[in-house]
Parts: C-alpha cells; sequence; structure tokens
C-alpha cells in the first residue's frame, strides 16, 4: 500500500516539474521573442504606444498571473475561470496605464 502510495506521488511530483518546466519554456521562449523590441520599447525620444505598451502589458500579466496561480496553489485547475477573467482586466488595465503614462 505505501509503495503504491508512494508511486503516485512520484508520479504527480513528476507532472508539476514537468508543468513548472513547460511555463519556463514558455516565458523563456517569450523573452527571447521580446529581446528584439525592446530596443523600439526604449527609445525614449517617441514615447510608447499603444502596440508596444501591449507588448510590455501582456508580458507583466503574464508573470503576475504565474506568480498567483503558483501561490494559490490548485487555482492552476480549479479556478481557471476566475484567473482568465483576472488576466484580460489586468491586461487591459496595465495596457492602457503603460500607454498613459509612457
Amino acid at each position: 500500500m505505501t509503495n503504491e502510495l508512494d508511486k503516485k506521488e512520484r508520479k504527480e511530483t513528476l507532472i508539476i516539474f514537468f508543468a513548472i518546466f513547460v511555463l519556463l519554456c514558455v516565458l523563456a521562449g517569450g523573452l527571447v521573442l521580446l529581446l528584439p523590441s525592446v530596443g523600439e520599447i526604449l527609445n525614449l525620444q517617441e514615447g510608447l504606444g499603444l502596440k508596444e505598451s501591449a507588448i510590455i502589458a501582456f508580458f507583466i500579466t503574464i508573470i503576475v498571473m504565474i506568480v498567483f496561480a503558483i501561490a494559490a496553489g490548485d487555482s492552476l485547475i480549479g479556478e481557471i475561470q476566475y484567473m482568465l477573467g483576472g488576466f484580460f482586466s489586468f491586461f487591459l488595465l496595465v495596457w492602457f496605464l503603460i500607454a498613459w503614462v509612457f
């Protein structure tokens, strides 16, 4: 019985580590895609438009939502409907605030 429980826990741990690895790969890929536009975004002479601020807001929102999901425990699956709503509202808020301030 304990051997079966141990195998089940190892399988769950492996799945969790795989999910974290996939999230880190997605984040690294997004960072690689963001790097070429960093020079254009940080150009202080023109200011930021809606396109540039949308890119920045998207990555800020993704990072914050991942931190919230990890901190919440089972919200990765159990409360996905609230996470999606929070994502879109937070994205819109950050997007327009970045465009307004910069």
